[in-house]
């Protein structure tokens, strides 16, 4: 069902995990921080029983829509070997309406309109026939170009403390990861879409893009987030949030939740993302963004 509760999450959706105030064996290790010389590290919390210590956290990784743009030229090299082989018959096709649109505007005009009209069909006709990727294959580059746009979206996270991983194959399955985003605000699958159109809700709230439902599309996200929750098997992490980022066109009301998803304009993410309350120190968050590098590998 839809939701037209604000995001981020309200107290019951948030991630959970662990916080704790800062002591004061914190503090000075903050302020011993400030006054070094190494400006390329990040504070990470730890136990309450001793200081903090400073950790680096590998801020991104990966190639956005490195599998999805790997898929629009393996389907454009087939079509296009198909195309070639029918194209003799296309060159005769050309020629052939060339041919007749010469005679009947030599019959009906003059001989040089003839020739014109010969010259505009046979020009028209190989417009048409011309090579063209299939819709299914340009959904592909389309899906490629998305990811890349959120891609840098994300990156304004990176000085803020968060790691941001792209295009990673989950172990066992075809699936993949368009984002894993990994911040003091938890741990997020974050699914591009490029749009056309609009996205509308139904009475019944089921979201819609044109004519086409999304409950398969939020499903896999769901199903996406849930395997990262098992790859990802840290105590302090027991939600994975699954997020569809979606560009070229506008979510109903700004922001909606469908089936648990939130579906958010991508380019209300970063800051939407940066809003959430803190439930992952530093150190938690460079943690699991090395898991993650060990556990997933990349996609293409």
């Amino acid at each position: 069902m839809a939701s037209s509760r604000p995001w981020p999450f309200d107290d019951d959706d948030r991630p959970s995990g662990s916080v704790r105030p800062l002591s004061q064996a914190d503090l000075q290790a903050i302020l011993a921080h400030l006054t070094s010389d190494d400006h390329d590290e990040l504070l990470a919390g730890t136990r309450a029983d001793r200081p903090v210590v400073a950790v680096r956290i590998r801020a991104s990784g990966g190639r956005p829509g490195g599998s999805a743009q790997a898929r629009w030229r393996q389907l454009r090299a087939a079509e296009w070997v198909t195309w070639i082989r029918t194209l003799p018959w296309r060159v005769a096709a050309t020629l052939g309406i060339g041919a007749a649109g010469g005679v009947l505007g030599s019959l009906l005009a003059a001989p040089w309109l003839g020739l014109l009209l010969g010259g505009l069909a046979a020009v028209a006709a190989g417009w048409g026939l011309r090579f063209q990727p299939s819709p299914d294959a340009v959904a592909w580059r389309r899906g490629a170009v998305g990811e890349r746009r959120t891609a840098r979206l994300l990156s304004q996270l990176e000085r803020h403390g968060w790691a941001v991983l792209h295009d990673l194959a989950l172990p066992g399955s075809r699936a993949n990861l368009d984002h894993l985003v990994i911040g003091p605000g938890g741990v997020f699958v974050i699914d591009s879409k490029q749009y056309r159109g609009r996205l509308q809700l139904d009475p019944s709230g089921r979201l819609w893009h044109g004519r086409h439902p999304l409950a398969a599309t939020l499903q896999a996200v769901s199903f996406e987030a849930d395997q990262a929750a098992l790859v990802l098997t840290d105590p302090d992490v027991v939600v994975v949030v699954p997020v569809m980022a979606v560009h070229g066109t506008q979510v109903p009301w700004g922001k909606v939740v469908v089936n648990g998803v939130p579906v958010v304009p991508a380019r209300r993410l970063p800051s939407m993302l940066r809003q959430l309350p803190a439930v992952l120190g530093p150190e938690r968050v460079a943690g699991l963004a090395d898991q993650a590098r060990v556990r997933f590998h990349a996609a293409a």
